[in-house]
């Protein structure tokens, strides 16, 4: 049994995510110089998959993590690259 809210991220440390229930994410991703920051909310099957999946951390392609490492992230993309355009 997974608590939200639950924390992951891709191995490659260029996008975080806050899953706050099993069919809602936030995910904030670097693209080249800039940051963007989504909320994501499950409506079809395949997409409530993906989330399971991320909570499973199915095929080694999410890596879990924690609320400071999250925030820390959170804090570098502010700091250090500029606001997609349509960003949360």
């Amino acid at each position: 049994m997974v608590s939200f809210p639950a924390y992951r991220k891709y191995p490659n440390n260029k996008s975080y995510f806050k899953v706050l229930s099993a069919e809602t994410f936030e995910e904030i991703q670097i693209i080249g110089r800039y940051y963007r920051i989504e909320r994501f909310v499950a409506k079809i099957l395949p997409d409530r998959y993906f989330i399971s999946d991320m909570l499973d951390l199915a095929s080694g392609h999410w890596v879990e993590t924690d609320e400071e490492s999250f925030e820390n992230f959170r804090k570098n993309c502010e700091t250090n690259f500029a606001k997609a355009e349509g960003s949360l």
